[in-house]
């Protein structure tokens, strides 16, 4: 059909049909969605640009706080000596000039003589500084308690009893003391033959006690350098009283707590300074607070006299071989997760195991155990504790005596 048309005037025209306008409509919806997805586009854009320009601000006013950093002027450290008033007298460090200063009234409830603080070239106090600690005596506190309780150490019952009256009761109940009238005692030194169970008590006491637990060995107050075993000894106990209520174990305590002599060494005077210091924490003019000593030693009989005397360690326990019934006790702790045979009678062991420890007796355990692993078996047998014995304790020639386990 066509779609010219004569008009009045003599000249031709054209007219839009139904389909001429379907195309037009269909090519401004195509118009259309191209230009919202433009549009989504830009946004996107525009949102990452935004993005960006936080991060840029972020890192600008980052650059301009660190840039301010420089310009200022550095802060030196001091040490209030007394306070006056709103007025403080600081000893610098290093020079040791002293001045007097007025407090910033924001700070007046919080300075103390003996505190450090950060002060400016005029000795403007600007910032409160924690007390020193030496970083070995700050990894000496424990994080995670032991897996270890007063249930897993058999045959030392009176033993542990006076250890919980003289460590653990005095922190968790206080006002018992107060009422009696009695003061607490402080400190507490376990002696006793190797593997006799002096370090599990410490074990115990320290997943059992609400407090803060501080361990070390004698060894590592003995320092290279001359005064610094002193230092290290000053640290831990401040760190303590920071932290109490806090116990203190100090394991083979010998090492440092030996008698004083002198023969003309550096190591040996620096032992003495070391030891010195130790009586003075333990007790001196400077109250300890709640914080509790547990020591524990093979050889009590190389400790110096003013290390045992009353008011340094109030309790003096010993921690013997367990007896017949404690090795008993023993047996049972060590064998209660294993899979005993019929044939295997606890009672002969123990008579087998005198005058071992407990760590003799939790040897022969596990190696016990390890006869059964190496066989492939499920069930330990008696014959298992018999070689283990041999192995740990004598000798492969030596036999066991005749009609023992008859």
């Amino acid at each position: 059909m066509d779609n010219t048309i004569v008009k009045s005037s003599g000249e031709t025209g054209f007219v839009n049909t139904p389909d001429t306008q379907d195309d037009d409509v269909q090519s401004l919806n195509k118009k259309i969605e191209q230009l919202d997805e433009q549009n989504d586009q830009l946004q996107k854009r525009l949102l990452d640009a935004a993005v960006a320009n936080s991060n840029y601000l972020q890192t600008i006013q980052k650059l301009k706080e660190q840039v301010n950093q420089l310009k200022l002027p550095p802060l030196f450290i001091a040490s209030i000596m007394e306070v006056i008033n709103d007025m403080a007298l600081l000893r610098q460090h290093g020079s040791n000039q002293e001045v007097i200063t007025r407090i910033p009234p924001e700070m007046a409830d919080e300075l103390k003589a003996g505190m450090r603080v950060a002060v400016n070239n005029n000795f403007v106090i600007v910032n409160l500084l924690a007390k020193p600690a030496d970083l070995r005596a700050r990894v000496m506190e424990l994080i995670e308690a032991p897996n270890v309780d007063y249930s897993s150490i058999g045959g030392l019952d009176q033993q542990i009893q006076e250890v919980v009256e003289t460590i653990e009761l005095p922190l968790t109940d206080p006002d018992l003391f107060r009422d009696v009238g009695v003061e607490p005692p402080t400190g507490v030194l376990l002696y006793g033959p190797p593997g006799s169970g002096k370090t599990l008590i410490a074990k115990a006491v320290a997943s059992r006690a609400n407090a803060t637990f501080l361990r070390m060995s004698g060894s590592e107050l003995v320092q290279k350098y001359v005064g610094e075993g002193a230092r290290l000894v000053r640290d831990v106990f401040q760190m303590a009283r920071d932290k109490a209520p806090c116990i203190i174990f100090i394991d083979e305590i010998d090492a440092v707590g030996g008698h004083r002599t002198h023969d003309g060494t550096t190591g040996s005077a620096e032992v003495n300074r070391t030891m010195v210091q130790l009586l003075s924490e333990l007790d001196g003019f400077e109250e300890r607070g709640e914080v509790k000593i547990i020591a524990a030693t093979n050889r009590i009989d190389l400790l110096d006299p003013a290390l045992l005397r009353p008011g340094r360690f109030d309790r003096i326990i010993e921690i013997p071989l367990p007896d017949e019934k404690g090795r008993l006790e023993i047996f049972k702790i060590h064998t209660r997760n294993m899979a005993l045979d019929n044939d295997v009678d606890i009672d002969k062991l123990v008579k087998l195991t005198n005058d071992l420890t407990g760590a003799d007796i939790k040897a022969i355990v596990t190696e016990a155990g390890m006869f059964v692993i190496r066989r492939r078996d499920r069930t330990i047998k008696l014959n298992d504790f018999i070689d283990a014995y041999h192995k740990v304790i004598i000798d492969e020639h030596e036999e066991i005596p005749e009609g023992m386990f008859a």
